[in-house]
């Protein structure tokens, strides 16, 4: 699975770092300006730094734009080589990045959202809320999409690559929805994305409204995140980053051509590093939901034999060092990424690269620089 493939590349190219710059300002809203927030000190930036740009050159990396948060606040946001090659453009803290499978926690926010508002039961059907899914051979619920124990298959490498435009959430369950589960939910595991689109419909179903207006209002805007939105290959978006693929040999390609609007809730989202590492503090400093319900989002599941998993309800969980980590990696046409946490200390880091295939690259970087950060 693409999603969370450990993609390693080992020609190294184009790894330009540049200098490190604060936290980007916000653009102008109704909401109160945040006060400034203190950098990293001079001896954790030059470690954070030279960390990247060693995994740059290693793994042969264009572009990443990184951002570090502890306290409640942005610590760094920066730039690293180029956002796009061809023109020569430079990754900076406003870079936008398509998100990948970093959409997943976002929607897993969402949908945690809606169930401490008693809107939505996680254990439900999840034909209540989404009547246009066909029932199966099995019924199937919210809670075991979110920790991809549904039995509803992933996208194939065609769908993966599509090029088709989806006008909306609705649209994009025609081409899996009269599709039978693979195995009876809760009996195992198997990473989809497309579980994520019936995540998304039940949101709009519930709030009344689009996936996208209900983030906003409910994700987006308390989390300051101003760059956040949906993958349109045909909007405008400012500071859009190109993005790229290797050949076996290490040789630097354009990315295919994909429209990630047939799986938004999954994997269809884009923003800033900046803006996700503010979605990290605002759900660690329980802006977004309740510290119980944010708890309920890091416990490993377990399939119906009691074998616990690696996922949680829209994260992935685990230990490192003996230390509690939660995260999500995401890889698709364009972009690797990664959104790191520790929540006993509310320490987070993001990378957003440009260039397929290094996700789990990345998540061991993410990891080292939570440590040079934490110490």
């Amino acid at each position: 699975m693409v999603g969370v493939a450990l993609g390693i590349v080992a020609a190294a190219l184009l790894g330009i770092p540049a200098l490190a710059q604060p936290p980007a300002s916000p653009a102008p809203s109704d909401s109160p300006a945040p006060s400034p927030s203190p950098g990293l000190a001079a001896p954790k930036l030059q470690a954070v730094e030279t960390a990247i740009s060693v995994a740059m050159h290693r793994y042969g990396i264009p572009g990443l734009s990184a951002a570090v948060a502890s306290g409640g606040s942005v610590r760094l946001s920066a730039g690293y080589g180029l956002a796009d090659v061809e023109n020569a453009v430079p990754a900076g803290p406003l870079t936008v990045y398509r998100l990948a499978s970093v959409s997943k926690p976002i929607t897993a926010v969402a949908v945690l959202q809606l169930a401490a508002e008693g809107k939505l039961d996680l254990d439900a059907p999840i034909q209540r809320y989404v009547p246009a899914y066909p029932e199966k051979q099995w019924p199937l619920t919210c809670r075991q999409l979110l920790c991809h124990q549904a039995g509803v298959r992933q996208w194939t490498e065609e769908e993966f690559r599509s090029t088709k435009h989806y006008a909306g959430l609705a649209e994009s369950l025609e081409y899996f929805k009269n599709d039978p589960l693979v195995f009876e939910p809760g009996t195992r595991t198997l990473y989809t994305s497309l579980g994520y689109n019936l995540l998304g419909a039940a949101v709009e179903s519930v709030a009344g409204q689009g996936y996208l207006e209900y983030l906003r209002e409910n994700v987006f805007t308390p989390a300051g995140m101003e760059t956040a939105g949906i993958d349109d290959v045909f909007a405008l978006i400012p500071h859009r980053a190109a993005g790229y693929q290797k050949s076996p040999g290490g040789k630097l390609f354009n990315s295919a051509l994909s429209d990630t609007s047939n799986r938004v809730p999954g994997g269809g989202l884009v923003s800033t590093a900046e803006d996700v590492a503010r979605f990290a503090v605002a759900l660690h400093s329980g802006a977004l939901m309740k510290k119980e319900t944010r708890e309920q989002m890091f416990v490993r599941q377990r399939t119906r034999d009691r074998k616990p998993t690696g996922y949680g309800l829209g994260w992935a969980v685990g230990t490192e060092q003996g230390r509690r980590e939660i995260y999500h990696i995401g890889g698709q046409p364009k972009v690797s990424t990664v959104l790191y946490m520790l929540p006993d200390t509310g320490q987070s880091v993001v990378l957003l690269a440009n260039l397929e295939g290094v996700g789990g690259p990345l998540l061991e970087v993410a990891r080292q620089l939570a440590e040079i950060t934490a110490r």
